[in-house]
């Protein structure tokens, strides 16, 4: 299976700087997260296009990772993006409306506590999104905390640092 990985920085990728004593995007952590994990019949292409924290991030950015995955969908089997938490919706949301002839699963995931602290939620989310990635069918997803949930109309769950369904979406069910 051939997957492409799109890094964007969020909080999965912080990495802490102990002269500064802060935590920063500076680099990708997808290579040390992938090597700590058996994957023999996966190629993976990391495509690293940015370093932020989603926060910071602006519609440009979102363009430019629409293209990432527009440029990668034809060479993937499935994409996945890590993405920082607190926008990670309103770029599913741009996915969605901007990339409608998908063919392949695109899968956004990212960590609410950095992949570096002892107790992060980053070696689960990536996990789970490889296992996504070859099972779901072509759309936009978010996958974390042991859930696949489809754009559009997913929320940030602040209260339970998750991600659900929007309640409007809930109540068509």
């Amino acid at each position: 299976m051939n997957i492409s990985i799109v890094t964007t920085g969020g909080t999965i990728e912080k990495t802490y700087n102990e002269y500064e004593g802060r935590l920063g995007n500076v680099r990708s952590v997808m290579d040390q997260i992938l090597s700590s994990l058996r994957l023999p019949d996966l190629f993976v292409r990391h495509v690293p296009i940015m370093m932020k924290d989603s926060l910071e991030m602006t519609d440009k950015d979102r363009e430019g990772i629409a293209d990432a995955v527009h440029e990668a969908s034809d060479i993937s089997d499935a994409i996945i993006v890590l993405h920082g938490t607190d926008t990670l919706t309103k770029t599913g949301d741009y996915l969605y409306n901007r990339l409608k002839d998908l063919t392949i699963p695109v899968i956004l995931t990212g960590a609410m506590r950095p992949y570096e602290f002892r107790d992060s939620d980053a070696l689960q989310n990536v996990t789970e999104s490889l296992l996504a990635a070859r099972i779901m069918a072509p759309g936009v997803y978010v996958v974390m905390h042991n859930k696949v949930l489809e754009f559009p109309g997913i929320i940030k769950d602040r209260r339970n640092l998750t991600f659900q369904a929007s309640e409007k979406l809930k109540h068509r069910e």
